[in-house]
């Protein structure tokens, strides 16, 4: 494979090459990239003679060569190819552009930019404008209201893969704000904090009976995670499906996929917003979802297709340090892996993901619903995608003009059968407000689909 936008080869790792030069560019182009030492400018593989030296080389320059701080951007690994080692440096793009190498600072030496196969300097006008709209609200940089924080949990999550905190741990995590105050990443990760981390369980397939409410926050995110993760796979029980020849066992969810959500949930919520992760558990689907659409700059087929850009580096760095996190952006394709695209929800402040249960019989529901549905309503919903419309853009998807036949024929009928919903249900007649396909319409549009065909 030939060298891309994305795709960097170098043959080895000398100080005549400038790795920050390429890294800093990618750090700075919107989609990120990727870095192989030991394959040729051909694509051919030459290998390295020692990639655990390499790796821990390459680690270093990294982290003490660029600014602002590039850990929780970046990974490092090492991959076999026709007997011989390379390295594979990913790199995401990162929230604070411009980055550059701290010998130069902020200026066209220091400051590269991806543009087709190579790193190139980055244009004085390109720097300010990037700096001048560079994200500033992030838990980095917010002051935690606590500075009496302890990390005694912490301490144990990293003892236990060996990796022991010194004195400057606070620093050298990034837990601290530029004066020396502790952040709130630091208070996130915490013994004690006053962030709820809920488990919600309901009997039906809506939010009417909550059978149990379970809380698994107040303490250290990190802790808060693996009970969650504990929670769920106790929930994820086994199915049976017996037939004349065998007898066939499956989880009711992908454990690979749930995993990967959950932990997504955590690590790319917008914690800014103090509003955090709701894992909530149906009798046909589970729901997670966690505040903050995509970051800014990253599209829907960008996501998808794996490309990452996180929004708490701090955290990622961490989760990456206790091994919940394996390669940057791995996390979306084996999601992927067990569920389509159809199951991501975006909207403005949320990312929902909505796994089907394997047990649940979507087609005598689908044929009941369909049987009361009108065409009208129907229509509705073949125009619909997983994303949120206005009143304006669903009557032109329709080619609707008059607003009362839409409302009353379309409308109305598809919110009472709760095939779609509002995006503020508390506030009917806002400017604001937005409809989205709900799990039960979007079943009813497969099986129309289905119908069709």
């Amino acid at each position: 494979m030939p060298e891309t936008n994305r795709i960097e080869y170098k043959i080895c790792l000398s100080r005549e090459m400038d790795l920050e030069k390429h890294v800093v560019a990618f750090l700075n182009y919107r989609e990120g990239g990727m870095i192989y030492v030991g394959i040729d400018n051909q694509g051919q593989t030459v290998g390295i003679t020692d990639p655990d030296g390499d790796m821990l080389k390459i680690k270093d320059r990294v982290k003490n060569n660029i600014a602002p701080s590039a850990m929780g951007l970046f990974d490092v690994v090492s991959e076999e190819r026709n007997g011989n080692y390379v390295i594979k440096i990913i790199v995401a793009s990162g929230s604070e552009k411009p980055y550059f190498k701290k010998k130069y600072g902020m200026t066209e030496k220091g400051c590269y930019i991806r543009v087709g196969t190579a790193a190139e300097p980055m244009p004085r006008q390109m720097i300010d404008k990037l700096y001048a709209t560079r994200t500033r609200n992030s838990i980095g940089k917010i002051k935690a209201h606590r500075q009496d924080l302890t990390f005694e949990q912490l301490r144990i999550y990293y003892d236990e893969k060996n990796r022991r905190l010194n004195k400057k741990f606070k620093k050298n995590l990034e837990l601290t704000t530029e004066d020396g105050s502790l952040n709130y990443a630091a208070y996130l990760l915490a013994d004690e904090n006053n962030i709820s981390i809920k488990v919600a369980k309901y009997s039906g397939d809506n939010r009417v009976n909550l059978i149990e409410n379970n809380e698994y926050g107040y303490c250290s995110l990190i802790k808060a995670t693996k009970r969650v993760l504990d929670k769920i796979d106790l929930e994820n029980r086994t199915a049976a499906t017996i037939t004349s020849k065998e007898r066939k066992e499956q989880r009711l969810w992908s454990s690979i996929a749930l995993r990967e959500a959950i932990i997504n949930a955590f690590v790319h919520s917008d914690f800014t917003r103090e509003v955090p992760p709701k894992f909530e558990i149906f009798n046909d689907r589970i729901e997670i979802t966690s505040a903050g659409s995509l970051p800014e700059g990253l599209s829907r087929e960008e996501f998808f297709e794996g490309y990452s850009i996180p929004r708490n580096k701090e955290l990622m760095r961490i989760y990456k340090d206790l091994e919940m996190v394996e390669q940057l952006g791995s996390g979306i394709p084996r999601i992927l892996d067990h569920y389509g695209e159809d199951s991501f929800y975006f909207s403005e402040n949320f990312l929902r993901l909505v796994f089907p249960a394997i047990e649940q019989v979507t087609e005598q529901v689908t044929e009941q619903v369909t049987e009361q549905v009108t065409e009208q309503v129907g229509k509705l919903l073949l125009v619909m995608e997983n994303i949120e419309y206005t009143n304006t853009e669903l009557m032109e998807k329709l080619n609707i003009k008059h607003r009362p036949t839409f409302h009353y024929n379309y409308l109305q009928p598809s919110l009472n059968q709760e095939l779609i919903e509002m995006t503020i249900p508390d506030k009917p007649r806002s400017s604001k407000q937005k409809y989205r396909m709900t799990m039960k319409g979007n079943k009813l549009k497969k099986a129309i689909n289905n119908d069709t065909e």
